[in-house]
């Protein structure tokens, strides 16, 4: 089956419609991550901060979310302690500098954090 060129340019602009929403979507669900990341390492940065937790509270609360959320996947005492190392390095940043952590993906961000 042949597609006139009219045809051609209009499903190409629909494409261009689904590639971009798509990129759109991922660019906001990485955004949500980082801030759920940053509000997580504020909240272990906290307890720990008031000796209301210790160190081994972290892989207590890795257990427990894999326990009680296997589906959630990234949450290892590992990941909770760079969520943590993530909010402390940057918790007195400049509004400007916090935006744009949010805009880079999280891998991104570990690299910075190094």
């Amino acid at each position: 089956m042949k597609i006139v060129q009219d045809r051609k340019d209009q499903f190409a602009e629909i494409v261009t419609m689904i590639q971009h929403t798509r990129s759109e979507v991922v660019r906001l669900a990485n955004a949500s991550l980082i801030d759920l990341y940053w509000r997580v390492g504020r909240y272990i940065s906290d307890k720990i901060s008031v000796s209301e937790w210790g160190n081994g509270v972290v892989k207590q609360l890795a257990d427990y979310i894999e326990r009680n959320s296997p589906e959630v996947k990234g949450f290892s005492d590992k990941n909770l302690w760079r969520m943590k190392q993530f909010y402390e390095t940057y918790k007195d940043a400049d509004e400007k500098l916090s935006a744009l952590l949010r805009q880079i993906s999280w891998t991104n961000n570990l690299i910075i954090n190094e």
